[in-house]
């Protein structure tokens, strides 16, 4: 997904009035979740995403530890301090900064490939995980497993 489209989806998920809220909730996203996730993770997930949002993620001291797959530098922390820190590099509130990074998990949720996003869910706490999307992105709207 290229860095437009993806910045519009995340501004039509989460109802924001403009691309540049868009922009700084899923910058702050991807900066937190890269302080969150281990390195190895971190870097796989930036790999799939626009050079310009890449970069949020790897420039979390715990993307830039280490170079396998297996490294372990994330920070522990729980969803009030995720929603914290959103808010603040987002300059929102705490609520609506949750809300937005439901909309951002759902938009990544369809441009990732599905084993990051199974990987981003399995190294996430149970509170954090709770903004992921139930349902995977990758169905199409509308699509019930029915026969047309």
């Amino acid at each position: 997904m290229q860095h437009d489209e993806l910045i519009g989806k995340v501004q039509a998920a989460a109802r924001l009035p403009g691309r540049g809220p868009a922009e700084r909730v899923t910058q702050a996203v991807l900066a937190t979740l890269g302080e969150r996730l281990p390195a190895g993770l971190a870097r796989n997930m930036a790999s799939q995403l626009p050079p310009e949002l890449a970069a949020s993620v790897q420039q979390s001291p715990g993307a830039q530890a280490g170079a396998g797959p297996s490294d372990s530098a994330a920070e522990r922390f729980d969803l009030t301090t995720f929603a914290g820190r959103i808010a603040v590099r987002a300059g929102t509130n705490e609520d609506t900064a949750l809300r937005d990074a439901a909309a951002v998990l759902e938009v990544l949720d369809a441009a990732l490939a599905p084993e990051v996003m199974e990987h981003l869910t399995a190294a996430l706490p149970a509170d954090i995980g709770t903004l992921l999307p139930t349902v995977r992105a990758t169905e199409e709207p509308g699509d019930s497993g029915a026969a047309e």
